[in-house]
């Protein structure tokens, strides 16, 4: 579900005018505008910085591509495809960057909960957001013909915007499919959508307010991609591959032929003879369709995330890989496609940890990323280290990073020089590895389906297990205080575990919670818990053995990640972004800020005024607590 969140009744009439669907009156009170915006996406918290996030969409135009990272759109000069560059970026879009379309001097973004946004691109080295249409739904992808941009909106079905004023874009009709609207085409009278649930849907939209749809074809897969050339669909169908339907027959649509491939399709692109598919794991499949009737495989490409979407433009196929950013793949010869140039990107964040200055980000399969951010304004990545699975929880102890990745256990980097970190050792954890605490010589390691591990790290070249306790529930984080360990044990609860004897911690008190423990942090006589949907909850550990709950807070989404600093918690709260919980008084805690951002918050990281967040889609966000002050937008000052 969409989550924004509006603190007072005036905010709300802020919204209905200010940001109404047209953006017509937010166009004209200008900034005013813009900070009834800032206000609605948060409250005493102000976003100063972001870097990083997935890439899932891309467009290309002559010498350009426009590439979706996380919440931002870059802008590309592809004109030597071996050595593409940067030229310009976007602000942070109140969205994950899904799809983009190109048409004219704009780019049209399906920016998932956000809707759709339009970026001037008229100047590359400074696109500029100028409008937006704010969809009922998650805007998955975009296509645009003539005025009218054309967005499926995953179950909203399509949405067809009128853009021809592109600062003040309007709903000008739409029709709601039966399943989740994944993409669309559009060629002449008729949009082609890929119906998620149900395969491709056929609707005429010749007629304004009177939409219909007039075929559809039921594919065995999940209906991910659309395209359309002559008398044929091309449905990329997820795990069932690429199925060509007949879309020209007078007794209905058939299914003409099929390709099984290796992956998920996710997207394809029709050219001259072959058909080019974005795979999911398995990179670019290229398929030649000269026969509909026996589609063949010609080549393929790996990439080294996963395949989302793509371009063709010449002798080049342009893939927006998740975790791989860009990649430039030559087709010139389609049975020896080459990787030819590439723009890497941190991708998504699940885990962020601080030390000096720098923030070191558990990237998921991008493994350890690190990020300089001396300048909070400014984050800029200086160093990165690829892991043999996903990155989570991240640790620092003098020149070593500790990670916890996943199936591959707990590994030591050497980052003493930042830019260039190198491997140390690395110990194989009985399940996944998830988050990892230190103290004195020994790392603690949440460890999903085996409880807590313990390692000694005393020699970061020779990590060895010296002792382990298993819990009831899947280990997903970890807090240490004396000599006891916290564990967030998901359907377990919080157990504390006395880990005074390395060889043998043994438990000594639990406190099962009405959630999923997914994090916890210790200060004083309490461990907050972050505990899924039921929350922020407080437990009274003074007697670690029978410990009891002093107070709660429910997050209006999913709390995941928590830090404690002072008298207030911060709660990373899945699609709620940021809340900010004053726990002065434990029973009774309260909100005093928030801050929606783009992705879905993870972790927490607190640096005096300056809040971490590993946002998963939207990358590392680095957000400002403000206290208590209250800044309304000019319109209504005075009231």
């Amino acid at each position: 579900m969409r989550t924004r969140f509006v603190r007072s009744f005036v905010l709300v009439v802020v919204m209905a005018l200010v940001l109404g669907g047209s953006g017509a009156l937010a166009q004209e009170l200008g900034p005013a505008a813009d900070q009834a915006t800032a206000q609605l996406q948060g409250q005493h918290v102000q976003l100063v910085g972001q870097i990083g996030g997935p890439t899932f969409g891309v467009a290309v135009r002559g010498a350009y591509a426009y590439i979706g990272v996380g919440p931002r759109l870059f802008v590309l000069d592809v004109s030597s495809p071996s050595s593409p560059t940067v030229v310009g970026q976007t602000d942070v879009l109140p969205g994950v960057v899904e799809s983009v379309a190109v048409a004219g001097n704009y780019a049209y973004i399906a920016d998932g909960y956000a809707g759709l946004r339009i970026v001037d691109i008229s100047s590359p080295a400074a696109p500029v957001e100028v409008g937006f249409y704010d969809t009922p739904d998650y805007a998955q992808r975009v296509t645009v013909v003539g005025d009218h941009a054309y967005v499926a909106d995953w179950d909203s079905g399509l949405r067809i915007i009128d853009v021809s004023v592109p600062t003040a874009p309007t709903e000008a009709d739409f029709y709601e499919i039966a399943g989740r609207a994944a993409d669309v085409a559009v060629v002449g009278d008729y949009a082609y959508v890929a119906d998620r649930d149900y395969g491709l849907r056929i609707i005429d939209i010749s007629v304004s307010g009177a939409l219909t749809e007039t075929g559809s074809f039921e594919t065995p897969g999940n209906a991910r991609g659309v395209a359309v050339a002559g008398d044929y669909a091309y449905v990329a169908d997820g795990m069932s591959g690429l199925r060509i339907i007949d879309i020209a027959g007078t007794g209905g649509l058939t299914e003409t032929g099929f390709y099984d491939t290796n992956g998920s399709s996710k997207a394809v692109v029709v050219a001259g003879d072959y058909a080019y598919v974005a795979d999911g794991s398995y990179g670019l499949i290229i398929i030649n369709v000269s026969s509909p009737e026996t589609p063949t495989w010609h080549g393929e490409r790996d990439t080294p995330g996963s395949a989302f979407d793509l371009a063709v433009t010449g002798d080049y196929a342009y893939i927006a890989d998740s975790e791989g950013g860009l990649r430039i793949i030559n087709v010139l010869d389609p049975e020896a496609p080459v990787e030819t140039g590439s723009q890497e990107t941190i991708g998504s964040v699940y885990g962020v940890t601080l030390a000096g200055d720098y923030a070191y980000l558990g990237a998921g399969t991008n493994g350890l990323q690190i990020v300089n951010v001396s300048d909070p304004e400014a984050p800029v990545e200086v160093g990165s280290y690829d892991l043999p699975s996903a990155s989570y929880g991240v640790a620092l102890v003098g020149d070593y990073a500790y990670v916890a990745s996943d199936g591959s256990g707990l590994h030591a980097i050497n980052v003493s020089n930042p830019a260039e970190p190198t491997a140390a050792d690395s110990y194989i954890t009985p399940d996944r590895a998830w988050d990892v605490e230190i103290a004195g010589h020994y790392a603690h390691v949440a460890d999903r389906a085996s409880g807590l591990r313990i390692i000694d790290i005393s020699n970061a070249s020779a990590l060895t297990e010296t002792g382990f306790c298993d819990t009831p529930g899947s280990a997903y984080g970890v807090a240490l205080a004396g000599e006891d360990a916290y564990v967030a044990d998901g359907g377990g609860g919080l157990r504390i575990i006395d880990v005074s004897n390395p060889i043998s911690p043994t438990e000594t008190g639990f406190y099962d919670t009405s959630g999923w423990t997914l994090d916890v942090a210790v200060a004083g006589n309490c461990a907050y818990l972050a505990d899924g949907a039921s929350g922020l909850r407080i437990i009274d550990v003074s007697n670690p053995i029978t410990p009891t709950e002093a107070g709660y807070y429910n997050t209006p989404a999913s709390a995941r990640g928590v830090a404690v600093a002072g008298d207030t918690a911060y709660v990373a709260d899945a699609t709620g972004g940021l809340w900010v919980i004053d726990v002065s008084s434990p029973e009774a805690p309260t909100e005093t800020g928030f801050h929606d951002t783009p992705g879905y918050a993870h972790r927490v990281a607190v640096a005096g005024d300056y809040v971490y967040i590993a946002d998963g889609g939207g990358g590392l966000i680095i957000l400002r607590f403000l206290s208590r002050r209250v800044y309304l937008p000019s319109v209504l000052r005075g009231w």
